[in-house]
């Protein structure tokens, strides 16, 4: 684990064992939300009229400080829907980055599509809590679990009825694919450098068993990326600073997703053959 990352699952113990003092899982286990349908991002991301971005809301992060610190999860996160991504992703971590469980809960308020909890997940309590606040997804990190914990934690999501989406950043990594984690990520920022390399990113993604929906992280600014990836065999791209950094990131969205329309249009018309 580099050393941001270790420090971060470690104030995740102490905010674990602290939430379950205050709520244990009975409590969770009785709200509202915790019996609703799950909405199934795997199925949201092959879902014609949706475009295959997880779209994100994050306040800020470890390495780049306050990436918007006005924006509405509401009005934000509604907008990304009501353009056609295939799914949400939610920052839930306050610490590092900003975020909330409320702020889970607000989109979950004014959205029908899938929602990822982006979150360190150590603890089952933590999967507990994200159904109980309305996720349909959660996030397990290959880089601070071990091959045992992933298998115990995805079974325990999907007992719960929760998909689970496993990041990887490496081919030591996907070893710990487990038929639980329905969705692998694989991070196209190497944590070393930071520096993005797609490149990697599908050399690994060949090395992913068929049956599992493979999602592209980080990095991608440019729609033509998404092009690239998607022709390379990537049903999803997780996508947030990218937006989130611009003043209306509901708008910044909206252009995205029609550039990448527009290029998706192109490469989809027949050669011209002249004559």
């Amino acid at each position: 684990m580099k050393n941001i990352l270790a420090e971060i699952v470690e104030h995740k113990k102490t905010e674990v064992t602290e939430r379950k003092k205050r709520r244990g899982v009975d409590e969770l286990k009785h709200s509202q939300m915790f019996s609703r349908p799950v909405h199934s991002l795997r199925a949201f991301l092959k879902s014609p009229g949706r475009n295959g971005i997880i779209a994100e809301f994050k306040r800020q992060s470890p390495s780049k400080g306050l990436i918007n610190g006005t924006a509405s999860v509401q009005d934000v996160t509604a907008a990304y829907a009501r353009n056609g991504a295939s799914g949400l992703s939610v920052l839930t971590d306050q610490q590092f980055f900003g975020g909330s469980m409320d702020d889970l809960q607000q989109a979950r308020a004014v959205n029908s599509i899938p929602i990822l909890r982006k979150d360190f997940v150590i603890d089952e309590y933590q999967i507990a809590e994200a159904r109980a606040i309305g996720a349909d997804v959660i996030l397990l990190i290959a880089e601070c679990l071990s091959k045992a914990e992933v298998a115990h934690l995805a079974k325990y999501a999907v007992d719960l009825g929760l998909e689970v989406l496993l990041e990887v950043h490496s081919a030591e990594q996907l070893k710990k694919i487990t038929p639980d984690t329905q969705l692998v990520g694989i991070n196209n920022r190497d944590l070393t450098t930071f520096k993005v390399d797609i490149h990697r990113s599908m050399e690994l993604l060949k090395q992913i068993p068929a049956e599992y929906s493979k999602v592209a992280e980080s990095g991608m600014d440019d729609p033509a990326t998404i092009v690239t990836l998607k022709n390379a065999g990537f049903d999803g791209f997780l996508i947030g600073e990218h937006f989130m950094k611009a003043e209306n990131p509901g708008s910044a969205f909206e252009a995205f997703t029609q550039r990448l329309k527009e290029l998706t249009d192109v490469q989809a018309q027949p050669p011209h053959t002249g004559g």
